[in-house]
């Protein structure tokens, strides 16, 4: 029987975790949340870039869970006529407690006057795990594409209705899970930490 590895991500978006444990489905790794671990820290994310807000998250929580392996990851829209804006701002562009249509119509506000073929933009991923001994690593996942003035697809999460990805002509939240994860920020950053994770086990 093969030995299973706890792996636990230090966050309560039950969409991440389940697109997480997707892609380390084939790994003897068991994904879990830190709400499901019955941890609830005060996270301050004062990095500057969504490296350091990746380390962040992981390192508290690491400090609470002995014995395990701990993954955070930070992500966002970094939108290329914007200056990379909202980047690690993403989820709390608008105010903490903004919708994403809110988010959508503010961003198009800002790019009232930019053409279609400027509105590129690409999605971040950075992704950082700290061992059960304490030592750590980063990865980092991309995608680009071009913002969708209109949102499309019910699929997905945050800001994927109006990101647009012209090899497959649709927005990531049009695609089907399998398909995203191939292409996507996260599945890129997800699969590399994989690749890490499974060199330690070697």
């Amino acid at each position: 029987m093969t030995k299973e590895f706890k792996l636990i991500l230090a966050t309560s978006n039950k969409d991440k975790a389940r697109e997480i444990a997707e892609i380390l489905s084939d790994t003897p790794f068991v994904v879990t949340t830190m709400k499901e671990e019955g941890y609830d820290p005060d996270i301050v994310e004062d990095g500057k870039t969504f490296e350091e807000n990746a380390l962040i998250k992981a390192r508290t929580v690491h400090a609470l869970a002995e014995g395990a392996y701990v993954m955070a990851d930070d992500s966002g829209l970094c939108i290329d006529a914007l200056d990379g804006a909202p980047g690690i701002y993403s989820a709390r562009f608008c105010g903490e407690n903004s919708t994403y249509p809110e988010k959508f119509a503010k961003i198009f506000e800002m790019l009232k006057d930019v053409p279609e073929e400027k509105r590129t933009a690409k999605f971040v991923c950075s992704i950082a795990v700290v061992r059960p001994d304490g030592s750590e690593f980063t990865v980092r996942g991309e995608v680009c594409g071009v913002l969708h003035e209109k949102p499309m697809g019910d699929g997905g999460f945050g800001y994927d209705p109006i990101f647009y990805v012209p090899e497959f002509g649709m927005t990531t939240a049009q695609m089907t899970k399998e398909q995203k994860n191939s292409i996507s920020h996260r599945g890129k950053a997800s699969r590399a930490m994989a690749e890490m994770l499974k060199a330690d086990l070697v």
